[in-house]
């Protein structure tokens, strides 16, 4: 129990989620947010929770299914590059800041908390005009453009390991404190029989897991449908194409479907590899598993080079096999599949590292930082 705030049980605690963009985004400050409100239930404190965000319509319901409510704002996209569209996107960021300001004007938050992406800054700058306090979270091995604008108005700026605060200038390293990343505990409670029995495979049947991503891995997924035969002439094959790039294929021992939702924990549980990207939130969460995988990391003509770092320190480690964009041949691919689902002895290696680096932690220490604001919060609106 962490016992931060000094509180009446008839005072409501009010903090404001912020980020946005993809899924990666969303599901790691839903986690948070789950262990926020188990945190204050133990103290029989009551919680009001709302998110500034985009105005997408399946972000939105993410977070409405999760019971927080939303407020969408405008927001341009902070390119690396020159463009024609960062000149007219200034003015959508600005749009945001004001539309932000209305917003926590109106709800006054203890704390804002920010999970990252372009549509997180106009929010964070909001708070800082009105001196509210924001904590921010980087999940990658490298801290993004986002997150190094937010340092600016931020009091802590959470990493998830050491290394990543290294990207940041010098005088906001006093702001970084090293949390981890957020782990959904149900992904941790799958069941590995209940994963086979979905898909009708036997015990002893193998099982490869292609993860592209909630807006899916188009390299991904040629590879896998360009392989079907060989890979399903060794297991069985389940395949979360992104809900951009499905389309229906017909093969035995194949089931391609645009998301996986509830199911997912299982099937994680039941899977003898996985396949994926190399995306900071779910690469936590395998590891935690502690599942053997081939990593296909985006490379740096589609990213800022963040997923290649992310994978070369679970490479570092022993925890994943790396396949790099350039070398993503379909024989390649295959190649590295097969022998992976193969030979037992280095997928149990690869499971024995995963154990050496795990962590499940990474909520929990947010929820201590977002406390300790709202103390500070309370006593400077005190004066003490």
């Amino acid at each position: 129990m962490i016992c931060f705030l000094q509180k009446e049980a008839s005072e409501v605690v009010k903090i404001c989620y912020t980020g946005g963009g993809t899924a990666g985004h969303i599901i790691p400050a839903l986690v948070v947010a789950d262990a926020l409100r188990a945190e204050l239930a133990s103290e029989k404190l009551p919680l009001d929770a709302f998110w500034i965000g985009s105005k997408d319509e399946s972000e939105q319901a993410l977070i409405r299914a999760a019971g927080i409510r939303c407020y969408g704002i405008p927001s341009g996209k902070l390119r690396r590059y020159f463009s024609m569209k960062n000149f007219t996107d200034v003015f959508r960021i600005m749009g945001g800041v004001f539309r932000s300001l209305t917003i926590l004007r109106k709800e006054r938050p203890d704390v804002l908390f920010s999970k990252g992406g372009f549509v997180s800054v106009p929010p964070v700058m909001a708070a800082w005009l009105l001196r509210i306090p924001a904590i921010t979270h980087e999940s990658d091995a490298s801290v993004g453009l986002a997150t190094r604008i937010n340092a600016r108005f931020v009091s802590k700026v959470c990493v998830s390991s050491a290394d990543a605060a290294k990207g940041l200038q010098n005088r906001y390293q006093e702001k970084v404190v090293v949390t981890g990343n957020p782990v959904r505990k149900e992904i941790l409670a799958g069941d590995p029989e209940k994963g086979r029995a979905l898909i009708g495979i036997g015990k002893n049947e193998p099982l490869i897991l292609v993860l592209g991503g909630s807006l899916g891995a188009l390299q991904i997924n040629e590879l896998v449908w360009g392989g079907l035969d060989a890979l399903c002439a060794q297991a069985f094959v389940v395949h979360q194409t992104g809900k951009k790039t499905w389309r229906a294929v017909e093969h035995d021992r194949y089931r391609g479907v645009p998301y996986l939702h509830d199911e997912l924990p299982d099937l994680l549980a039941a899977a003898t590899v996985v396949v994926s990207r190399a995306g900071a939130g779910a690469l936590a969460e395998l590891v935690a598993l502690g599942k053997p995988m081939l990593l296909l990391p985006l490379g740096t003509n589609a990213s800022r080079g963040d997923q290649i770092l992310n994978a070369e320190r679970l490479s570092q480690a022993g925890a994943a096999e790396v396949l790099y964009q350039e070398d993503a041949s379909q024989r390649a691919f295959l190649d590295r599949l097969l022998r992976l689902l193969q030979e037992r002895k280095r997928r149990e290696s690869l499971s024995a590292a995963c154990g050496r680096i795990a962590d499940t932690c990474g909520a929990i220490r947010i929820v201590a930082e977002l406390l300790s604001a709202c103390k500070f919060r309370e006593n400077e609106v005190r004066g003490t």
